[in-house]
């Protein structure tokens, strides 16, 4: 099974980071390939809306999410890992998002799912946040659960630290890294 990784998060070493970590862990602990995109260090454009897409589901654009591409089409299972900014997901996860708009087109325009291999397709979000209101991370679900649609994600969890800001709260929250092992663990099986 394949398990690909977008970590969201500027801050490396971060709450985000943190629990991603531990999801991983449970993932490679089982035996699984798992590919990580650090999407902070990427070079993606955001959408231009050109409507390059249009009628291919196909990006014109050509950067590094030509390897995400590729990663989303061969993967089984998904994690996406951002901090919560004004109530939504990172600006380097929105950016890798809106530029699956391709996946979109693809799916709703073309009528293509991308092909579930025979453990199907699951996802997991994990996001930390400041705030310690569940409202926090609540457009941030709606952003993912679109996102995990569009490029044929079935079902996924989420998993939400709140209260956690500075690098490193995380590690005095209860239950977060925990929660998150455990989530990964269910997320590889079957």
């Amino acid at each position: 099974m394949k398990v690909v990784a977008f970590f969201g998060s500027p801050r490396i070493g971060g709450n985000t980071d943190l629990m991603l970590r531990e999801a991983l862990r449970a993932a490679t602990e089982a035996g699984h390939e798992v590919v990580q995109f650090d999407l902070n260090l990427l070079k993606i454009k955001p959408c231009q809306d050109c409507g390059g897409c249009l009628k291919t589901g196909v990006c014109i654009m050509k950067d590094d999410m030509t390897q995400i591409y590729q990663a989303i089409r061969t993967g089984d299972r998904f994690i996406l890992a951002s901090p919560i900014f004004f109530y939504s997901v990172s600006a380097q996860a929105k950016a890798m998002i809106d530029r699956c708009q391709s996946f979109w087109c693809e799916k709703f325009l073309l009528k293509k799912d991308i092909p579930a291999g025979p453990q199907g397709r699951k996802g997991l979000l994990l996001v930390a946040a400041a705030l310690n209101k569940d409202a926090a991370v609540a457009c941030a679900e709606t952003v993912t659960r679109i996102f995990f649609r569009t490029i044929s994600v079935t079902e996924h969890e989420m998993v939400s630290a709140l209260g956690v800001d500075g690098k490193g709260d995380i590690l005095k929250h209860d239950t977060a890294l925990k929660d998150c092992y455990e989530a990964g663990r269910r997320l590889v099986s079957m």
